[in-house]
C-alpha cells in the first residue's frame, strides 16, 4: 500500500503540535506547583497510573475521553468541572507524545493557558521528583 501524500505520520503531528503549544520542564513545573494554583491533568490510562503513580494533586482525564471531559457546556453530562478553562493547566503523559497532542487539543478547544510537561512522568522522575500511588 502506497502512502497517501495527504496523510501525516505521528512524528509530523507531534512536530506541528509542539510548534503551537507551550511546554514546561519538570523543574519549572515543580517550582510553579509551590507558587501557583495549577490544574495537573494526567492523560495516561488508568492501568498505567495504578502501576506507576502520578504527580500528586493530578486529575485523571484519559486521552481517549479528553474532548468529552473538556467540553464545558453546562448540559454536557461528561464534563469535568475541574478542567476550568480560566485556570492554568499542565498536561502530562508518560514521555510526552500524548501530552503534546492533548495540550494541542485543549488549546484548539479554547483553553488559553495550557502547557505540556516535556518528557512526561519519565522526565519528572529523572529530575528527582516522586509519583504518588
Amino acid at each position: 500500500m502506497r502512502r497517501n501524500e495527504q496523510m501525516k505520520t505521528f512524528p509530523e503531528l507531534l512536530e506541528e503540535a509542539n510548534a503551537e503549544i507551550k511546554s514546561v520542564s519538570a523543574e519549572e513545573l515543580k517550582q510553579q506547583l509551590d507558587n501557583e494554583e495549577i490544574i495537573l491533568v494526567d492523560v495516561r490510562s488508568k492501568d498505567v497510573i495504578e502501576a506507576e503513580g502520578q504527580i500528586e494533586g493530578s486529575i485523571h482525564v484519559p486521552r481517549d475521553m479528553l474532548e468529552f471531559h473538556a467540553d464545558q457546556r453546562p448540559d454536557n453530562p461528561l464534563r469535568k468541572e475541574e478542567l476550568n478553562p480560566e485556570k492554568k493547566i499542565v498536561v502530562y503523559c508518560g514521555v510526552g507524545g500524548q501530552g503534546t497532542l492533548s495540550t494541542k487539543t485543549l488549546q484548539d478547544m479554547g483553553y488559553s493557558d495550557v502547557s505540556n510537561l516535556t518528557g512526561g512522568t519519565k522526565a519528572w522522575v529523572k529530575a528527582g521528583f516522586n509519583l504518588k500511588k
